[in-house]
């Protein structure tokens, strides 16, 4: 299970990919993730998603908290995850980890009752040179620039060229 490194998002595989009839998997509701199982690189289910966790001021899921361990939410281990180095497989309905098992294991972790300070630059730079990924909030400068530009394929806000959705106007 060889998945490529980015610097934005959760890959998408599957061969159930094109054949999604609803909002999925491309846009998905937050909570269709709660529960979900995480397999490693070797293949063993290394827990469940617990909570994703969103980047208020950029709009970006930032992590998936895993539970790892424990029996029935007892003697969990929580570990904090960068969204970006997590693939959704369409076909296993779960979610995929390119890092084998025992160095998930040996990951830095918390329990429910000591959340870390996630917003803290120091803490979340730690946490994504541990999962090989480049922090999210590395990712196009583009969208940091606030120069009120357009790209190919943007609507200006309040234009009549709006997108529709089953005919009703968006």
């Amino acid at each position: 299970m060889t998945m490529a490194k980015q610097t934005q998002g959760a890959n998408i595989v599957g061969a159930g990919r094109s054949r999604s009839t609803g909002p999925g998997p491309e846009v998905m509701a937050a909570a269709t993730f709660d529960g979900d199982k995480v397999l490693s690189a070797d293949g063993n289910n290394i827990g469940k998603i617990k909570d994703i966790m969103l980047d208020v001021r950029s709009g970006r899921i930032a992590y998936a908290v895993l539970s790892s361990g424990g029996f029935l939410g007892i003697g969990d281990k929580l570990l904090v995850i960068p969204w970006s180095a997590l693939t959704l497989d369409v076909d296993r309905k779960c979610l995929l980890l390119d890092m084998p098992t025992e160095r998930v294991k040996n990951a830095p972790g918390f329990d429910k009752d000591h959340w870390p300070s996630m917003a803290d630059a120091t803490w979340a730079t730690s946490v994504h040179q541990y999962y090989g990924r480049e922090p999210y909030w590395h990712g196009s400068q583009r969208e940091n620039a606030g120069d009120g530009e357009f790209d190919v394929g943007d609507i200006e806000a309040g234009s009549s060229d709006a997108p529709e959705a089953g005919g009703v106007k968006l």
